[in-house]
C-alpha cells in the first residue's frame, strides 16, 4: 500500500501520553509540513507557536475551562466542569496554529496546515490530538500576549503532540464510507 495513504488510514485522535518531551528535530519536521500546506492565495498566512511549558498548557486548559463551563451547550458545560478533563491532555508538545487576519482564508489555511502536521507527526511516529476547544482560552484577552501571538494574527487551532501511552491506548473510530454521491 502507498505509504502516504497507509499514514492517512492508520493516523488516530490520541489523548493519552507519555511524559517526555519531543525532539526539536522532530518538532521543526511537524512545522514544516504545516509549512508546506496549500493556502489561499498563496498567502502563506499561517503562524506556529510551539508550547512545551507545563505550567502554561496547564493554564491555558483551566482557563478554557472556566469558559466552557459558561457554555449553551451541554456537553461543552460538562466537559468544562469536569475535574479529570484536561483541554490539552497533558501532551508535552502543543502548538497553536494562527493566521494573519488578513488573508484570503484564514481558517482554511490553518485547517490545511493542521492536516498536513497531524499527518507529518504519524508518519514519525509522534501522536496527536487537535483541540478545537482550545477557542475558548484564544477569546480571552490575554491569550494574545501570553502565546506571543503576533499583531494582524489570530490564533485558530491547538494541536498537541506527544508519544502515545500505549497502556491506555483507544481503538480507532470506525468510518462511515456511505457518504458519496457520483454526478458523471
Amino acid at each position: 500500500m502507498n505509504e502516504v495513504l497507509n499514514v492517512i488510514r492508520e493516523r488516530r485522535s490520541v489523548r493519552k501520553f507519555l511524559d517526555v518531551q519531543l525532539s526539536d528535530e522532530d518538532i521543526n519536521t511537524i512545522i514544516e509540513a504545516g509549512i508546506h500546506a496549500p493556502s489561499g492565495h498563496n498567502a502563506q498566512s499561517v503562524w506556529y507557536t510551539v508550547i512545551q511549558n507545563k505550567d502554561l498548557i496547564n493554564y491555558i486548559s483551566r482557563k478554557s475551562k472556566e469558559e466552557m463551563c459558561k457554555s449553551d451547550v451541554d456537553w461543552i458545560k460538562r466537559f468544562g466542569s469536569s475535574e479529570r478533563y484536561h483541554l490539552l491532555h497533558h501532551a508535552p508538545t502543543v502548538i497553536v496554529v494562527s493566521a494573519n487576519n488578513d488573508a484570503y482564508s484564514p481558517i482554511e489555511d490553518c485547517s490545511a496546515a493542521v492536516e498536513n502536521m497531524l499527518l507529518a507527526a504519524k508518519s514519525i511516529g509522534i501522536s496527536s490530538v487537535w483541540v478545537g476547544l482550545s477557542k475558548y482560552f484564544f477569546k480571552l484577552e490575554e491569550s494574545n500576549t501570553l502565546l506571543h501571538i503576533k499583531d494582524g494574527f489570530e490564533p485558530h487551532y491547538a494541536i498537541c503532540f506527544g508519544y502515545e501511552d500505549v497502556e491506555k491506548k483507544y481503538p480507532k473510530p470506525t468510518r462511515n464510507y456511505e457518504v458519496i454521491d457520483w454526478i458523471k
